[in-house]
């Protein structure tokens, strides 16, 4: 019996080229169709070429890519062999295999071979390193800085003799840590009169040992932070006016170029630099800089100080900085809480309290001198406040505006923790707490915001006082709060009366809880018939609630749970 063989097709849907690999296939090239474009470059007939390390960099590049090209010389090339096409042919078309039917005339469908005969070889075209995909970025920076250089050397002035291949001595190359190469013809008489380190370096017997022909001296510099800017401190050399000359710059600039006239020892730079340094404006991030600079370099004997006063006090005054610093603080203070215009106050007072706030780890101002300017506000807020009880209401408006001093002050101590002090003599003012009823609500009810504000510091663990002062507080000033609550709420803007209350609520649960049941049945008393006009404490009152009776029930239980335990351990 004769063995039947079958050939069975494979039949794929035609799909579109896909255009991603389609790109890749047109614009790759072979590493060496890339180096046989290099060298197919013409060498620059100039003797200051300037060269990339490795490879070679052209301000223009023009690269033969035609040989890498399936269509060099206008021909289109056949990617694969003609055997391996006869041999495609053949299959598809089932000459191979006598026993298999003949294909289907009909389709139009190519079949998997055919397919597979119409996709690039991309097997042939080496995969390029993992480390190739930063070269192009690397590239792009070195270009940039190319031909910036190349500008550089090219806008020399008429009369200038940088870069004069003509008069020059000096072949000087400088190469730069991320390996970019330049070579500048600079003129030896010019680099010793200005720098100490090419005075050194070029020294009479130097040249005399080294000097057999008159072809300009060879110098190389390498490891250079930036060639640009050393081209450009160079420059400086040959010109007149130097001080002219930077005031094109920008701050960074300079102290690029500063950073570089101390290390070759360009005296000249040096003072020019921080001339411009002290007489131009900074911006907010270069000061840091200007300050890390000169202290790195260390140039005080030769003007760095005057640039740092601008930033430090310390040069200047010595060891009494500390003393100037209070003592200008405490003026701004002084200034902030006397001003009289009340918008231009409220906008100062923001921005006092942002800096000290900023600065409130240095010991720039002590709690005894804060604690005078409080004092200070107290008596006159005592004296209006107790005048206008009587009926005098001359100056009435000097209590609304002392008690927002005082709340200013106030939420300075706070933020540095000292304000303990000030909870305890606030406290003690009963003579002002019964006089509160006897002045208009519309004048007084800004003094119920100091109060406020302690509520919320004790309540929020910012002031830690003893149960004995907690207690005082609220006997003293919490039914005046009450009274004013409502006109707070109205009156003062950007109060958040949710701050305040849970304030309250936590500073009445500070206390026993047979003193929570006296403060928190008045209030519910008092709340049942003000509403809106009396401070909602409802959390508080729950919380105390829940200690006062249900804990209660719980804690017996768990105590006589404990005492039959103990009875019932013995000893073995």
């Amino acid at each position: 019996m004769a063995a039947t063989t079958t050939t069975t097709f494979l039949k794929v849907e035609k799909q579109p080229t896909k255009p991603k690999r389609r790109k890749y296939r047109e614009t790759t090239i072979s590493a060496s169709a890339e180096a046989e474009a290099e060298a197919a470059l013409p060498e620059s007939p100039s003797t200051n070429r300037i060269r990339f390390s490795p490879g070679r960099f052209s301000l223009s590049p023009i690269m033969d890519l035609t040989h890498a090209s399936p269509f060099a010389n206008g021909q289109a090339q056949d990617p694969f062999p003609s055997s391996f096409s006869k041999f495609n042919s053949a299959l598809t078309a089932g000459l191979l295999n006598p026993m298999s039917p003949p294909p289907d005339k009909t389709r139009s469908s190519p079949t998997l071979f055919e397919m597979m005969a119409s996709e690039p070889d991309i097997q042939q075209r080496p995969t390029p390193p993992p480390s190739s995909a930063h070269k192009p970025q690397i590239l792009d920076r070195q270009a940039l800085a190319m031909q910036r250089i190349s500008e550089l050397l090219g806008s020399r002035s008429p009369g200038n003799q940088f870069n004069d291949a003509l008069s020059s001595d000096i072949n000087l190359t400088l190469t730069s840590k991320d390996g970019i190469t330049v070579s500048i013809n600079v003129h030896r008489q010019i680099l010793v009169a200005h720098s100490r380190f090419f005075s050194v370096k070029l020294s009479d017997r130097w040249t005399q040992h080294h000097h057999r022909s008159p072809l300009p001296y060879q110098v190389e510099i390498a490891d250079c932070d930036d060639v640009e800017v050393y081209i450009d401190t160079l420059r400086l050399m040959y010109c007149k006016d130097l001080r002219k000359k930077l005031m094109r710059e920008d701050v960074s600039r300079v102290l690029a170029i500063l950073k570089v006239s101390a290390a070759i020892g360009f005296d000249a730079g040096v003072l020019s630099c921080l001339e411009y340094l002290e007489a131009a404006p900074w911006a907010e991030d270069e000061e840091e800089k200007v300050a890390s600079l000169l202290s790195e370099l260390r140039l005080e004997a030769v003007g760095a100080g005057e640039v740092l006063k601008r930033v430090s006090t310390d040069v200047a005054n010595g060891n009494e900085e500390g003393t100037d610093n209070e003592e200008v603080l405490l003026k701004l203070i002084r200034v902030v809480l006397e001003g009289k215009d009340e918008k231009a106050r409220r906008e100062m007072k923001g921005l006092v309290s942002k800096m000290l706030r900023e600065n409130s780890s240095q010991n720039d101002l002590r709690k005894e001198s804060l604690y005078v300017a409080c004092d200070e506000c107290l008596q006159l807020l005592r004296q209006h406040f107790l005048r206008a009880a009587t009926s005098d209401l001359q100056d009435v408006v000097q209590i609304a505006r002392q008690a927002d001093n005082l709340h200013w002050i106030l939420d300075i101590l706070v933020d540095r923790q000292i304000a303990e002090d000030f909870l305890k003599t606030w406290a003690s003012q009963a003579d002002l707490a019964e006089a509160h009823s006897k002045v208009p609500a519309v004048h007084r009810f800004e003094v119920s915001r100091v109060t406020a504000r302690l509520f919320v510091g004790i309540g929020k663990g910012q002031l830690l006082a003893s149960k004995d002062v907690r207690c005082l507080l609220l006997k003293t000033w919490l039914v005046p709060f009450y009274d004013d609550f409502g006109w707070m709420r109205r009156a003062s803007k950007g109060l958040d009366r949710h701050l305040i209350e849970d304030g309250l609520s936590n500073t009445i649960l500070t206390l026993p809880l047979s003193w929570q049941q006296d403060i928190l049945l008045a209030w519910f008393n008092r709340f049942l018939n003000s509403g809106e006009d009396c401070p909602n404490i409802q959390r508080g009152f729950e919380v105390w609630w829940r200690r006062a009776f249900w804990k209660r029930n719980g804690e017996q239980e768990r105590t006589r749970q404990l005492r039959i335990t103990t009875t019932s351990v013995e000893n073995p």
